[in-house]
Order: structure tokens, then sequence, then C-alpha cells
């Protein structure tokens, strides 16, 4: 185990005047320790965005960890290192997870299952977990998720790409406990002889839960605010008229009232950073950039979903990857969901169920 001491705040280009003050990032399954009885870890996870933080805070009874990790055997072997690692030998005793999405939430019921626990989440978020759950063993994927699909102006080749993935969510998550402790946000938990109170917004998710500690100037942010990516917020085949979007900055706006700018954001992702209203700000920017790009080129001509990645994104976006493809999807349809209900776009469907958007 490591304390991480603090250095010299660096200064990080384009997002928006944040600093980094800590000078090292720990490694996987390492142990570091931020603050009193506060611990930092990574587990690793696939894909691009290689690793997921968690949080550890010691009690005099226990441990309380916040986020798991995707599940995976690499997650696992992992944890099973940080365990060894817990100072005292002491046992974990609960488990919080932010919201639903399988980097999060796949490990907590391994944990729960290895030393038993107390397993805390949101109600919006436990439930769709749990559907997602249970959907992932469909026999088929529904007419509706491939209408949905269809419509952005996917390729047939992408909804066959598809059909082959849509029971992943099952196989990343370790099946949760069958009961639960709801988070609610103003709730407070004591733990290490800190008061940590529960924040909620949406828009990333139905009910994400983020954590903060007035005395520690600490604020565990989970996907809601991220340091130098933007949280993917996307509409879903499950609520295809949904505006994630709306609430996501709503959440934001809300969230900078809320915060002092001077605690350390501990995120799920990336570095953990001071700046928060800064931070904030520059997210909010960067929607609003987008939205102004998607008026300018619908007034030009109308466009289906998969029209807009050119725009919106700033990599290529291929079909053949049906985890990205679906991201881009949904995070393009979120937008147009928002500019449709301030009535700026309009939707006409074409005869193969397809539709097109364009400014009103």
């Amino acid at each position: 185990m490591a304390r991480l001491h603090e250095g010299e705040p660096v200064f990080v280009p384009g997002s928006g005047g944040i600093t980094h003050p800590l000078e090292r990032v720990p490694d996987y399954g390492e142990l570091v320790e931020i603050a009193p009885n506060v611990f930092w870890s990574r587990i690793p996870m696939p894909g691009k965005l290689d690793h997921i933080n968690i949080w550890l805070l010691r009690d005099d009874d226990g441990v309380s960890v916040i986020d798991t990790g995707m599940y995976t055997a690499e997650a696992e072997s992992a944890w099973t290192s940080l365990i060894r690692q817990i100072p005292g030998h002491s046992v974990i005793d609960r488990v919080f997870v932010t919201h639903m999405h399988p980097d999060h939430v796949g490990m907590a019921g391994w944990l729960a299952d290895l030393q038993p626990a107390q397993f805390w989440m949101t109600r919006m978020e436990y439930m769709t977990c749990r559907i997602l759950e249970a959907q992932s063993h469909d026999d088929k994927v529904p007419e509706d998720f491939t209408s949905f699909h269809r419509s952005a102006g996917w390729p047939a080749a992408a909804i066959r790409s598809y059909s082959g993935h849509y029971g992943n969510f099952g196989k990343r998550v370790f099946p949760l406990p069958r009961a639960y402790h709801r988070l609610e946000h103003g709730q407070s938990h004591e733990i290490g002889g800190h008061n940590w109170r529960v924040v909620v917004g949406s828009g990333h998710s139905p009910e994400h839960a983020c954590f903060y500690c007035e005395e520690l100037k600490l604020l565990i942010s989970g996907d809601q605010v991220l340091p130098r990516i933007s949280s993917n917020v996307s509409v879903t085949p499950m609520e295809p008229l949904a505006n994630p979007m709306a609430d996501w900055l709503a959440s934001l706006r809300w969230l900078k009232e809320e915060i002092p700018n001077d605690v350390l954001v501990l995120p799920a992702h990336q570095e953990c950073f001071v700046g928060l209203h800064e931070r904030i700000d520059a997210l909010i920017a960067e929607q609003e950039r987008s939205f102004a790009v998607l008026r300018k080129s619908l007034r030009e001509s109308s466009k289906r979903v998969v029209d807009l990645f050119g725009l919106l994104f700033s990599r290529p976006i291929a079909e053949d990857d049906p985890l990205i493809f679906s991201l881009a999807t949904g995070e393009a349809q979120a937008c147009l969901n928002y500019l449709w209900e301030t009535s700026e776009v309009t939707c006409s469907v074409d005869s193969q169920g397809v539709c097109w958007y364009r400014a009103a």
C-alpha cells in the first residue's frame, strides 16, 4: 500500500481550466491512500478506456467500496490482490454502486458473495440493471429494438452484428444480490469518522449517485463529471423518446450550485482533479457547440442519425464495432430528441422505417 502525495497542480489544456494536483495514479490492484481512510485503486476493463477508478473507505468495523469494475477474469484477479492489501485485513461490509453500467456494477455481486456485505444502489439504477440482466437472456432481439436501429439508418450488416452481441450485458455483470439497500438523494453515511452525502443526478444513467464529503472536500463523481472526456448520454431502444440530454445538462447545472468548486473530484475514469465548476462550464459549452453544429447541418439538408456521427464525434465510428456504434447512435439520438423537445427539428419517416430529421 502506498500514500499518494500532492504534487504541483498541473493545468490540463482543453479541460476547462482544471488542475490535477496528485502526482501519480495507482496501478491495477494497487491500494493508495489519498485522504485519511480514503483509498484509490484501479480495476482493468476491456476497451480503449482500459480502467475504472474505485474507492475504498475504511471504518472501524470494515471497509466500504464505491464502484467495482466490470465482471472479467482480470477484474477478479485485481480484486483478489486488493483484498489482501486492505489495512488491518478488514472485511468489506458495504458495497456502494454509483450506477448500473457494467464497469461500475459488474463485480458488485461477486464481492457481496465473497464477503457478505450490504449492497447499496439507487432504486432506478438497481431496477434498470435487473431488467437489462433479464433481457440479456432473451432468445432473440426484440423487434422494437431492431426497429429503433433501422430508424436510425443502421445498415443490415450492423443490425446482424448487434444481434450477436445483444446478450453481452448479462455476461459483464455478476448476478446482483436479490435484495438491496436504497441510496437516495440527501442521504448521509458515516464512514471512517466522516459524513458522506449522497448527491443524485441523471442523464448518463437514470439515477446516478455521487458521494460528497464536505469535511474532506472530496466528491466521488462516478461518470457524472469526468476530467478529459464527456460522459456518454444516450437514448436506448428501451426508451426511444427519452430526453436524457436535458436531464444531464440540468444535473450539471444543479451540481455546480450544490458542490463547492474547491473539492477534489474523484472520477470513475482518468485522473482526480480540482476545478469542478470550470469543468462543468466546459462540458455545457461543448454540448452547446454540438447543438449549434447540428442546427446548421439540419438547416442545409435532412439527415438520419447515422449521418450525424462525423459532426458529433472526433473519430470514425465503425459499424463493425457494435458497442461503439450503439453508443454513437444513442448519443446522436439524444441530441436530436433534445432539439425535438425544443421544437427545433422535425422528423419524417420513409417507406423503410428510417427517420429523417430537418431543422424546423
